[in-house]
Protein backbone atom coordinates (compact mmCIF):
# COMPACT_ATOMS: atom_id res chain seq x y z
CA UNK A 1 0.00 0.00 0.00
CA UNK A 2 1.35 3.45 -0.95
CA UNK A 3 1.19 6.34 1.50
CA UNK A 4 2.44 9.90 1.31
CA UNK A 5 3.38 11.84 4.41
CA UNK A 6 4.72 15.30 5.22
CA UNK A 7 6.02 14.09 8.58
CA UNK A 8 9.77 14.75 8.42
CA UNK A 9 10.37 12.24 11.22
CA UNK A 10 9.32 9.48 8.78
CA UNK A 11 11.87 10.45 6.12
CA UNK A 12 14.78 8.12 5.43
CA UNK A 13 17.56 10.67 5.03
CA UNK A 14 20.02 8.02 3.83
CA UNK A 15 17.69 7.02 0.96
CA UNK A 16 17.10 10.63 -0.03
CA UNK A 17 20.78 11.60 0.20
CA UNK A 18 21.93 8.50 -1.69
CA UNK A 19 19.50 9.05 -4.55
CA UNK A 20 20.16 12.78 -4.68
CA UNK A 21 23.94 12.48 -4.64
CA UNK A 22 24.41 9.35 -6.76
CA UNK A 23 21.46 9.04 -9.14
CA UNK A 24 19.90 12.46 -9.75
CA UNK A 25 21.07 15.03 -12.30
CA UNK A 26 20.06 17.95 -10.07
CA UNK A 27 22.05 17.12 -6.93
CA UNK A 28 24.92 14.97 -8.11
CA UNK A 29 27.60 14.91 -5.44
CA UNK A 30 25.53 16.81 -2.87
CA UNK A 31 26.51 15.92 0.69
CA UNK A 32 24.16 14.28 3.16
CA UNK A 33 24.50 17.34 5.40
CA UNK A 34 23.28 19.68 2.65
CA UNK A 35 20.40 17.32 1.83
CA UNK A 36 19.45 17.30 5.53
CA UNK A 37 19.54 21.09 5.76
CA UNK A 38 17.43 21.47 2.61
CA UNK A 39 14.85 19.12 4.15
CA UNK A 40 14.76 21.11 7.39
CA UNK A 41 13.90 24.27 5.43
CA UNK A 42 11.21 22.83 3.16
CA UNK A 43 7.77 21.27 3.10
CA UNK A 44 8.66 17.64 2.37
CA UNK A 45 6.68 14.71 1.00
CA UNK A 46 7.82 11.13 1.56
CA UNK A 47 6.39 8.32 -0.55
CA UNK A 48 6.18 4.96 1.19
CA UNK A 49 5.35 1.50 -0.06
CA UNK A 50 4.59 -0.82 2.84
CA UNK A 51 6.46 1.57 5.20
CA UNK A 52 9.60 1.63 3.00
CA UNK A 53 10.48 5.00 1.47
CA UNK A 54 10.44 4.85 -2.33
CA UNK A 55 10.08 8.51 -3.26
CA UNK A 56 10.45 12.08 -2.16
CA UNK A 57 9.76 15.70 -3.07
CA UNK A 58 10.25 18.99 -1.33
CA UNK A 59 8.58 22.33 -1.79
CA UNK A 60 10.18 25.66 -0.94
CA UNK A 61 7.35 28.06 -0.20
CA UNK A 62 6.06 31.08 1.67
CA UNK A 63 2.63 29.33 1.80
CA UNK A 64 0.96 32.39 0.28
CA UNK A 65 2.38 33.62 -3.01
CA UNK A 66 4.91 31.14 -4.34
CA UNK A 67 6.00 27.53 -4.13
CA UNK A 68 8.86 25.83 -5.94
CA UNK A 69 8.80 22.04 -6.23
CA UNK A 70 12.22 20.39 -6.08
CA UNK A 71 14.07 17.10 -5.74
CA UNK A 72 11.14 15.00 -6.95
CA UNK A 73 11.94 11.33 -7.39
CA UNK A 74 10.67 7.78 -7.23
CA UNK A 75 13.34 5.11 -6.89
CA UNK A 76 14.13 3.50 -10.26
CA UNK A 77 12.88 0.06 -9.24
CA UNK A 78 9.45 1.57 -8.42
CA UNK A 79 9.08 3.81 -11.48
CA UNK A 80 6.31 2.99 -13.93
CA UNK A 81 3.74 2.30 -11.21
CA UNK A 82 2.17 5.81 -11.25
CA UNK A 83 3.66 6.65 -7.85
CA UNK A 84 5.06 9.88 -9.28
CA UNK A 85 1.59 10.89 -10.43
CA UNK A 86 0.18 10.15 -6.98
CA UNK A 87 2.94 12.26 -5.42
CA UNK A 88 2.44 15.26 -7.71
CA UNK A 89 -1.32 15.09 -7.20
CA UNK A 90 -0.85 15.04 -3.43
CA UNK A 91 1.46 18.06 -3.57
CA UNK A 92 -0.96 19.94 -5.80
CA UNK A 93 -3.86 19.31 -3.38
CA UNK A 94 -1.97 19.85 -0.12
CA UNK A 95 -4.01 22.20 2.12
CA UNK A 96 -1.01 24.30 3.18
CA UNK A 97 -0.47 25.19 -0.49
CA UNK A 98 -4.10 26.06 -1.34
CA UNK A 99 -3.56 29.82 -1.29
CA UNK A 100 -0.31 29.78 -3.28
CA UNK A 101 -0.84 31.70 -6.51
CA UNK A 102 2.30 30.71 -8.40
CA UNK A 103 4.00 27.33 -8.46
CA UNK A 104 7.08 26.35 -10.38
CA UNK A 105 9.67 23.66 -10.96
CA UNK A 106 12.61 22.76 -13.16
CA UNK A 107 12.87 19.52 -15.11
CA UNK A 108 15.01 18.12 -17.88
CA UNK A 109 12.99 15.02 -18.63
CA UNK A 110 9.52 14.96 -17.03
CA UNK A 111 7.64 17.67 -18.92
CA UNK A 112 4.82 15.34 -19.92
CA UNK A 113 4.25 14.23 -16.32
CA UNK A 114 3.96 17.80 -15.05
CA UNK A 115 1.78 18.93 -17.97
CA UNK A 116 -0.84 16.43 -16.77
CA UNK A 117 -1.13 18.56 -13.62
CA UNK A 118 -1.41 21.92 -15.38
CA UNK A 119 2.23 22.98 -15.47
CA UNK A 120 3.25 24.79 -18.65
CA UNK A 121 6.44 26.07 -20.13
CA UNK A 122 7.29 29.69 -19.29
CA UNK A 123 5.16 32.11 -21.28
CA UNK A 124 7.95 34.69 -21.29
CA UNK A 125 11.34 33.18 -20.41
CA UNK A 126 13.01 36.54 -21.06
CA UNK A 127 11.65 37.88 -17.77
CA UNK A 128 13.23 35.12 -15.69
CA UNK A 129 16.78 35.31 -14.43
CA UNK A 130 19.03 33.22 -12.23
CA UNK A 131 22.23 33.55 -10.27
CA UNK A 132 24.16 30.30 -10.21
CA UNK A 133 26.65 30.50 -7.36
CA UNK A 134 28.61 27.37 -8.17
Amino acid sequence: MITISTNKADLNIDTIANYSSNESYWANGRSKEIVQESIENSLCFGVYLDSCQIGFARVVTDYTVSAWMMNVFVLPEQQGNSYGKVLIGEIKRHPKLNSVTRRGLNTLDAHELYKQFGFTELKDPSMHMELNCK
